[in-house]
């Protein structure tokens, strides 16, 4: 940024009463380096753009954790490696980046006041680098960008502007707004102090407007993306209801849609990142209307609304207020915006309303404070507390929120900002926003729906143990380097705010012990919060919100980002040295064992997952468990008001407000619509946004009706056709490998459900099965007829090179009578004959390597398994993560079969499709593996950096290949 302040200067810390904190040591061990407690490995990072085959991205020998993920490390040495690529100066390790963020906070915790001693700081040091390289949580992403660099130490992720009626502070914004984008950060602001084009200027003449200024600020942020950065800018732009130009406001970006809609059907290429999209405006920012309580009981009771002049603040106009909220309603239902922020709600729950009101939020509507303020996040990966009993350890957590609070209030102390408003309102308030992921796989994990009272139940408890811990230091924070400098004059407002979050707690009803535990954590919290409050004050006006969490997510090897539920069952995963695979949520085996399925059932439902993608009509699994694995896309989606109720649960326990996006289905009305505006204003929320399916035209594949759709079915049909041109030019004449005259053969009696039957198998002299016979039903039956043809099919079929484990592939999991329990002990459970029989010859003919691939074991082994975490002798295997990370099916693509079909098996032995491996139908992202396994799209843009398709994080998108987000941090 060409115009930085630096906080140094007027971040002295304040001298408090305290002789420094104590720093307790929980998470490392004391006389070891986090460093020395890990094994540390050396990959290739190789990043190319699938779509043109370029590589874009290449560093090799990079040094990470060897339980660090593909992904993970691939995200950090592109995006947070700093140096030129190529030179001495690249950081190469993540002990590099590591440490130059670690051993700045540190330094500067000494140089104000923060420790009490020096073990005390090398203590701090220690634990605050072993939660980061065990990825237990994460700093934003400007911290990891800038800390320790020749850059300017900018933390802050989140900005709020300001602007006022007058030239000279209109194009300030656009100045402002311009330096933050290029830095790649967003910000958001209120116009509503600019007059509308109803009222008069000074000279006698007609004002602008503010939406006609939007223009402007629209038009400089599109510049500044196209000249080079790596993500759209992120603007939010705030209106307040009561402006004249409400409607103008609220209809602008609907009216560009359809404009849209005229541009492409007339040939113009007007797809996210298409070279005409240019000429529609208002498409870089976020838009929302600041609705108030008489608002909103006007559109309750049906009564009329009046519309106040800027600077006399006057009724110059009266509208409907129904008619308002359906023109709201509409324009969300046909563009997705604008969102709802509640003024009153936000504003009951500010610290510090005697320096002025909240008007504004950041782009993704999360942190909402003071004008011309900034805000530096962090976010804590949940599934890390989960304990081996599948409880939440909840006195870990805090321990962690407590470390991670201290480091973040520090780095106010060296932070630069991008304006000198923004740089004193930061160090006068010091605004944190603590935060966390995964808390949708950490729900699956214990067995509850994240849409099922019990969820939300663990969902609040945790939230209010997080910001009541956060609350606490922040008092003894006080105690020792003094409280902010703007609390003197809002002291009794801050202090109301805490026994708002007290008496919120109080009201929680627990439905377990393990939300009775945090629960009981989360009370003695915020009575300690009361109580040294009273005495020593707050150093941090603000404490938490809840962020989308995109590319620290992955850092963190999240399955899930900020507060959202899983976004499908299966996901994608990069592989140690090059390729990648499909794995089923690693969480889903847990969460079946929590729910008392035995071995055998979980592995059945977990290939069924991965065939299907879902779990509905899964092997052995109880309808009402189905609640458990809903996700957000795909079959048994979660119901928008399932996101809304689960955004209220965690809502009075956040100092800010939460990213989040109600996604809706393309055939949803208006009023529903309206009906989650009004609930969601209802139940407490500062702020919703919705997403309707398909209703955005520069969508590539979106679901539904429409020429994005006809053009995704007439790309399939292409592939298709040219991969048929292709097969049926290859020649292929098998030939019949017969056994010889005597062979060896087995003969096995088994019982399936009370039915009995014998099957004998003969191979070859090489042992390789080469024919089966099946007893079944008495001599001359119908079943006993079919069984003898079948077993021929099968026998011609291996004697002509068909592979044992294709068979099995096919034929397990089967699901018919007789079912049920065997005699077998290495194969208990069955789901029919067919799948008894062949499982047992895979048990007696297939290698150990390939019968793990299709996740069929022995009895001893399974056993194995229980004690040790591997399936095979300790000597023999990888590392047990590596063993027991989850469930896989590989998507192969090799340049010779390049356009023949591929069968794909997975490690349960689930019968999966076949999926043709061309260029059109290879899955690259979770995202594109959802619309394979389920044949529908979904709707998110593409990724500018690696043309993937994107995923939604919060109210943003992100790429899970290269950790490119849409505008969040």
């Amino acid at each position: 940024m060409t115009e930085t302040v630096s906080g140094k200067a007027a971040a002295q810390a304040k001298a408090g009463s305290g002789a420094g904190l104590k720093i307790e040591r929980v998470f490392s061990t004391e006389g070891v380096h986090p460093y020395d407690e890990i094994t540390w490995e050396r990959r290739d990072v190789v990043q190319t753009n699938w779509k043109t085959g370029e590589t874009v991205f290449e560093q090799r020998g990079v040094e990470f954790p060897d339980f660090w993920s593909v992904n993970a490390s691939t995200i950090v040495t592109t995006k947070y490696f700093r140096g030129a690529v190529g030179s001495d100066q690249r950081e190469w390790s993540l002990k590099h980046i590591v440490d130059r963020v670690v051993k700045t906070y540190t330094k500067a915790g000494r140089d104000f006041g923060y420790f009490r001693s020096e073990v005390d700081a090398e203590v701090f040091e220690h634990e605050l680098t072993w939660l980061l390289v065990h990825q237990y949580f994460s700093f934003n992403s400007p911290v990891w960008f800038n800390v320790g660099t020749p850059s300017p130490q900018q933390v802050s992720a989140c900005f709020i502007l300001s602007v006022d009626d007058s030239m000279d502070s209109i194009l300030n914004w656009y100045k402002e707004e311009g330096f933050i984008f290029k830095g790649g950060s967003g910000a958001g602001l209120n116009l509503s102090r600019i007059r509308s084009s109803k009222e008069l200027l000074s000279s006698g003449g007609t004002a602008s407007g503010p939406v006609s200024f939007m223009r402007g600020a629209d038009a400089s942020a599109g510049t500044i993306k196209s000249g080079g950065a790596t993500r759209r800018a992120a603007k939010m732009v705030v209106l307040d209801v009561d402006h004249p130009d409400i409607e103008e406001f609220v209809e602008t970006k609907a009216r560009e849609e359809d404009k849209i809609r005229a541009l492409r059907d007339a040939g113009f290429d007007m797809d996210l990142g298409g070279r005409d999209i240019t000429s529609v405006q208002y498409q870089n920012a976020n838009n929302s209307v600041r609705v108030s309580d008489e608002f909103m009981r006007a559109v309750e009771d049906g009564t009329d609304f009046g519309l106040r002049a800027r600077k006399t603040g006057e009724v110059i106009e009266r509208v409907d207020a129904r008619g308002l909220f359906r023109k709201i309603a509409t324009a969300a239902w046909e563009c997705a915006d604008p969102g709802l922020q509640y003024d009153d709600t936000i504003n009951d729950w500010h610290t510090n309303p005697e320096t002025g009101r909240i008007t504004a939020s950041n782009p993704c509507s999360e942190y909402m404070s003071l004008d011309n303020s900034s805000c530096n996040l962090a976010s804590l990966n949940l599934l890390k507390f989960l304990k081996d009993d599948d409880t939440f350890d909840g006195e870990l957590f805090a321990k962690a929120v407590e470390l991670i609070i201290t480091a973040m209030d520090i780095s106010i102390c060296f932070a630069d900002f991008p304006t000198e408003s923004i740089g004193k309102t930061t160090v006068d308030y010091r605004q944190l926003g603590i935060g966390y992921a995964n808390l949708g796989a950490l729900l699956m994990a214990m067995g509850l729906g994240y849409d099922s009272d019990g969820g939300r139940a663990m969902a609040s408890t945790i939230t209010s143990l997080m910001t009541g811990t956060s609350y606490k230091r922040s008092a003894e924070l006080a105690g020792v380097v003094g409280p902010y400098n703007g609390y003197a004059r809002n002291a009794e407002a801050h202090k109301r705010v805490m026994r708002k979050h007290q008496a919120a707690n109080d009201t929680v009803r627990t439905l377990s012990i393990a939300d009775s535990q945090v629960h009981k954590l989360a009370t003695q919290a915020w009575a300690d919060v009361i109580a040294l409050g009273e005495t020593n004050g707050f150093r941090n006006a603000q404490a938490s919100v809840l962020a989308p969490t995109g590319t620290i997510g992955f850092m963190m090897d999240c399955d899930t980002t900020g507060i959202e539920p899983d976004f499908s069952l299966v996901k994608f995963k990069k592989l140690v040295g090059g390729g990648s695979m499909q794995i089923v949520n690693q969480t889903i085996p847990r969460a079946l064992k929590k729910l008392g399925y035995q071995p055998e059932q979980v592995e059945a439902i977990v290939a069924y997952i991965a065939e299907h993608g879902h779990v509905v009509d899964a092997p052995g699994l109880k309808t009402e468990h189905y609640e458990v694995f809903d996700t957000a896309m795909g079959t048994r989606s979660i119901k928008p008001m399932g996101h809304v109720r689960m955004m209220a649960a965690a809502q009075p326990f956040l100092s800010g407000a939460i990213s989040k996006t109600c996604n809706l289905p393309e055939d949803a009305t208006v009023e529903e619509v309206e009906e989650i505006y009004l609930q969601s204003w209802k139940l407490g929320l500062k702020a919703t946004a919705i997403y309707r399916d398909n209703c955005k035209v520069g969508q590539p594949l979106a679901d539904g009706g429409g020429k994005a759709k006809k053009d995704a079915a007439d790309a399939a049909a292409a592939a298709d056709e040219a991969a048929t041109k292709v097969v049926e030019k290859i020649v292929y004449a098998p030939t019949r490998k017969r056994l010889p005259k005597s062979r060896v053969s087995r003969t096995t009696s088994f019982t399936v459900g009370g039915a009995e039957g014998y099957m004998t198998s003969g191979a070859h002299d090489d042992g390789e099965l080469g024919e089966i016979f099946l007893k079944l039903g008495k001599q001359g039956s119908t079943l006993a007829g079919v069984m003898d043809a079948f077993s021929i099919a099968v026998s011609i079929g291996l004697q002509y090179g068909v592979p044992l484990e294709t068979y099995v592939s096919k034929f397990t999991n089967l699901r018919f009578e007789p079912a049920g329990l065997t005699d077998d002990p290495d194969v208990r459970m069955s789901q029919s004959i067919m799948d008894y029989i062949f499982r047992r010859l895979a048990l007696d003919y297939l290698p150990y390597d390939k019968r793990a691939a299709l996740g069929i074991y022995s009895a001893e082994e399974r056993q194995r398994y229980l004690e040790t975490g591997s399936y095979e002798p300790i000597e023999e295997t990888g590392s047990p993560a590596e063993l027991i990370e989850a469930p896989v099916v590989e998507l192969v693509e090799t340049p010779e079969a390049k356009d023949e079909p591929v069968v794909t098996h997975d490690s349960h032995g689930s019968d999966q499709r076949e999926v043709p491996a061309t260029p059109a139908k290879t899955a690259h992202t979770s995202a594109e593996l959802l619309e394979q396994i389920t044949g529908h799209a979904v709707d998110s843009p593409l990724c500018f950096t690696c043309g993937t398709k994107m995923r939604p994080a919060g109210s943003c998108y992100v790429c899970e290949g290269c950790g490119s987000t849409s505008g969040c941090s």
